[in-house]
């Protein structure tokens, strides 16, 4: 009789050494559900083997796959798999598990769980990416191998522009190459859209979600998610088309957020002692988005030898928001005794621990009463048109013809409220505080209507009335470029296998303009102390304060209770600037597919000679002439330069025995100027305790970011189904720009405006400049190991993780706001790390994931409407997704899916210097989402 034998666990040494290996990680190689079917998504090198590697279709195409054999989480981790193991660069990849299936609301949140790429949350979704611990300024986006513009201030594109269920997939360039047109210093990120005739059959793909955001805080919001595609093939396969369709909507929760002005000192009976406030603000902030997304392809091979593909892409994301808090100056000493509508804050009944005080009152409080209002329009449009033809057998051609423009349209209307007097300032409160404690108990109700009015409360507007503010504020940025480039295949036995050449000519243009205007309260004229009643007001809380305030519409009272004339001011003008770059690149690469000592060898040899034409237009303002802000002397300033890199770049991969390799590249890079760095824009003044002219603004004449890198990368890969890898980088920084005061200043060109006369032009100007020296170096670990490889018992789960320590020798001066001395660089986390734990089978999934990033520093946008930097504590982001799909009957074809985002509700937390020092703390809550696709 035949006993049945019991299978028993058994772990191959070497899968159980790549288990334990990848669960002691910290993160993923991530390979998400981006959006492709039958076919993984090509990445920049592979979509064109005989072209340029940041293309996405080339020359002869292989047989459309008509079968799909992997299918859901795992087909994306071995898609993804196999673009990091066939590249010739050392690569990070995301690619899809199904058509449009990618529940992340951007691709943002998917490109965050790569190794060494890390975002920065706004208004609790993933916006900016920072690569390699570099800011995003030093990161370049691509879509199909395209640069693509952004609707923010500089160069770093916001990737939750991009619906992730209009791409298929997404690679970030760690190392670059000679045909790489557009690398960044810190990498590159090109993301990607389906290829219509590499899938073998129509599809069509439906998805709709709806979502609950907030959950866990008092007021909770609601939206939905939809998505539709559909691709297909017509004439015998020779043409082929893909639509895609994505709208999100969310009717945001109410988030609360506290802001304190920072620690600081004063002096109490005689004694110096620490308090834990000079100032704070609670605020509770309601938003709506909407997003409409729209991508087309059209792609036409008749043969082998010719392909021809037209790229289409648009997204329009509006923000309306709402939002009120209370503000108060506790600590406030800088202002004056005389000021006409504050007085310097007292202490008093202060409890002490030592020398710090855990426990107080503060008198002489005129706090503010604020809502805001908020409305902006970003739209992103990009079109490419690439045709590649191969010229006999040897010889292949690509031109490559796009354009991409991005607009920012932002709206915001501010009114104020407080006590109000009888042409007299409205009286003053006390406020009492707990170190350590977000609660705070005043003396006045800020919710009776009978003492909280609409007057100009503080002043701001310094001799002008300020009673309400409105700023406007538009960016416009556009690129357009063309790109030409051709391939000889070289004879057999060559250690070159073929040679690339090529000119990429680029046109840029960046414009910001801003108008901003003073409300006075109607009938009131210029008196500072007219005040009015709130219309329409609701009584609710200023965030987590327990201060109940008066709340109400500022844009819907506008015009009914303001005045507005515009403001004129040095620092408007300074906001206003026109950034224009022309880069012309030409580039070679030979590509490398060979053996060397017997080892196989793949890889490149390339150099970019890259010419940059950079100027600014923008405003000279005398901040000290004419006899008010309105009628300072304006002058019409342009300025740039013209500089030439030579970027030379190699990359070798060796292909050892079982599935081992190891990579080294070398090249130099270049990123160019912040383009808000690149503003002409300056004021300046006389500073009278020197007598010498003073000022600051940008500088339209600085170079690049320039360095040298060296990576190395060790990878062991189980056919397609994981790997592991361990990666180390060195950036030798040769040019890098920090803001320094230069004392030598020469003001001749603007003193043509002033009619203040000194006897030197020589003087002090702030502005950005080039510095140099110094390093930016890191290590890399990270794996994706299914199970299966150590036992069949557990077969269906696997684990991706990964882990990055970044370091750096650069300390630039500290611009954050109160800084002081030097800072990290900014976007440079120590650590980031991720860990993800999945398991699908027989139609069930579920995943859990983690990622992790040290504190750095980030930005912001201030009330000014500039980007601020700023202290950001560490976070660990937590997610949840469970899924089902019908694979039989007459569902077969639907899923089910359910996803909860930052399920320990982390905050987004800033600081000013020290961690202790808190200067904002924001919840959003839990996100959690319930979804339906079909596919067809």
């Amino acid at each position: 009789m035949n006993i049945p034998h019991r299978p028993s666990i058994h772990l191959h040494p070497i899968a159980a050494a790549c288990a334990l290996l990848a669960a002691t990680l910290a993160g993923n190689a991530w390979a998400q559900e981006t959006a492709t079917a039958a076919a993984p998504a090509p990445t920049a090198q592979e979509a064109a083997p005989t072209a340029t590697p940041a293309a996405q279709e080339a020359a002869p195409a292989a047989p459309a796959i008509t079968s799909v054999v992997v299918a859901g989480i795992r087909r994306g981790i071995e898609d993804a798999i196999s673009v990091k193991k066939n590249s010739d660069s050392i690569v990070e990849a995301i690619s899809a598990e199904d058509i449009g299936k990618l529940p992340d609301a951007s691709i943002a949140e998917s490109i965050a769980r790569l190794p060494g790429v890390t975002a920065q949350r706004t208004a609790g979704r993933a916006q900016a990416i920072s690569i390699r611990g570099m800011s995003p300024d030093f990161s370049t986006a691509l879509l199909n191998g395209r640069e693509q513009v952004s609707t923010g201030d500089s160069r770093g594109v916001e990737f939750d522009q991009y619906p992730a269920e209009l791409l298929s997939g997404v690679t970030i360039y760690k190392t670059p190459d000679g045909a790489l047109v557009g690398q960044g210093l810190a990498g590159t990120a090109d993301m990607l859209t389906v290829r219509p005739l590499d899938f073998g059959k129509r599809t069509i793909a439906l998805n709709a979600r709806k979502t609950k955001s907030g959950v866990g805080l008092e007021q909770e919001g609601d939206g939905t998610r939809s998505s539709a595609s559909y691709i297909d093939q017509f004439a015998n396969r020779t043409i082929g088309i893909a639509l895609g369709a994505a709208r999100l909507k969310d009717n945001g929760a109410a988030t609360t957020r506290f802001s304190s002005w920072g620690a600081g000192t004063l002096d109490y009976n005689g004694a110096t002692v620490n308090v834990p406030y000079n100032g704070v603000e609670g605020w509770t902030q309601q938003q709506t988005d909407s997003r409409d997304g729209a991508m087309a392809v059209l792609q036409f091979r008749p043969n082998r030898d010719f392909n021809s593909t037209l790229d289409l892409f648009y997204s329009k994301y509006k923000h309306a928001g709402m939002r009120h808090g209370w503000q108060a100056g506790l600590n406030d000493w800088w202002i004056a005794a005389d000021s006409q509508n504050e007085a310097p804050g007292q202490l008093s009944n202060a409890v002490l621990n030592g020398n710090d005080v855990v426990s107080g009152t503060f008198n002489n409080v005129h706090a503010i009463v604020a809502n805001v209002g908020d409305k902006a329009v970003e739209t992103s449009k990009s079109a490419g048109w690439k045709t590649t033809a191969r010229l006999g057998q040897d010889w292949s051609a690509t031109l490559d013809l796009s354009y991409n423009k991005a607009t920012r349209k932002e709206d915001i209307v501010e009114a104020y409220a407080g006590t109000a007097g009888n042409g007299t300032v409205g009286a003053f409160d006390s406020v009492n505080f707990v170190a350590g404690s977000q609660q705070f108990t005043t003396g006045f109700n800020y919710s009776d209507p009978n003492i909280i009015r609409l007057t100009d409360v503080a002043g701001w507007g310094g001799n002008d009335t300020q009673a309400a503010y409105i700023k406007n504020s538009q960016v416009a940025d556009q690129i357009k470029a063309v790109r030409l480039s051709a391939k000889r295949d070289l004879p057999d036995g060559l250690f070159f296998s073929n040679v690339d050449v090529g000119v990429n000519l680029s046109d840029r243009s960046k414009r910001r303009e801003f108008r901003e205007f003073l409300g006075t309260i109607k009938g009131g004229g210029a008196d500072r102390f007219a005040s009015s009643a709130i219309p329409n007001a609701s009584v609710g809380y200023a965030g987590d304060t327990g201060v109940a305030i008066l709340v109400f519409d500022p844009v819907a009272a506008a015009t009914s209770v303001y005045d507005f004339n515009e403001k004129r001011n040095p620092a408007i003008y300074n906001k206003d600037w026109i950034v224009n770059e022309k880069v012309s690149t030409a580039f070679t690469k030979l590509n490398v597919d060979s053996t060397l000592a017997g080892i196989p060898v793949r890889g490149n040899v390339g150099l970019q000679y890259v010419r940059t034409d950079q100027s600014s237009s923008a405003y000279s303002v005398d901040s000290d002439g004419g006899d008010s802000d309105a009628n300072r002397p304006v002058t019409n300033i342009t300025a740039g330069k013209v500089y030439h890199d030579v970027l030379p770049s190699a990359n070798f991969g060796f292909e050892f025995s079982h599935q081992q390799n190891v990579r080294l590249a070398v090249s130099k890079v270049m990123a160019r100027p912040t383009l808000n760095d690149l503003r002409a824009s300056n004021g300046f003044g006389v500073d009278t305790t020197k007598n010498v002219y003073s000022g600051g603004g940008g500088n339209p004449k600085l170079d690049p970011f320039r360095a040298k890198a060296v990576d190395i990368s060790y990878e062991k890969y189980f056919d397609k189904q994981g790997y592991l890898a361990a990666a180390a980088f060195y950036k030798k920084i040769d040019s890098y720009i920090v803001n320094i005061t230069n004392n030598d200043f020469d003001f001749t060109p603007y003193l043509g405006q002033t009619n203040i006369p000194l006897p030197s032009p020589i003087g002090d100007f702030v502005q950005p400049t080039n510095g140099s020296g110094g390093f930016i170096k890191g290590v890399e670990l990270s794996a994706s190991i299914p199970l299966n490889l150590a036992t069949q018992w557990l077969d269906g789960f696997g684990v991706y993780a990964n882990y990055a320590y970044t370091t750096s020798s650069l300390n630039v001066p500290d611009t954050t706001d109160g800084g002081s001395g030097n800072m990290p660089l900014p976007g440079l986390s120590k650590i980031t790390a991720g860990l993800t734990l999945y398991y699908e089978k027989n139609g069930f999934s579920g995943r859990v994931a983690q990622r992790y990033r040290s504190a750095f520093v980030g930005d912001i946008q201030t009330s000014e409407g500039d980007r601020q930097a700023t202290y950001i504590k560490g976070e660990k982001i937590l997610d949840l997704q469970l899924g089902y799909e019908f694979r039989n009957g007459w569902l077969k074809g639907a899923s089910l899916l359910l996803q909860m985002n930052n399920l320990t509700n982390a905050e987004f937390v800033r600081y000013r210097k020290v961690e202790t020092n808190i200067i904002e703390q924001t919840r959003y809550g839990r996100t959690v989402l319930l979804g339906l696709n079909y596919r067809m």
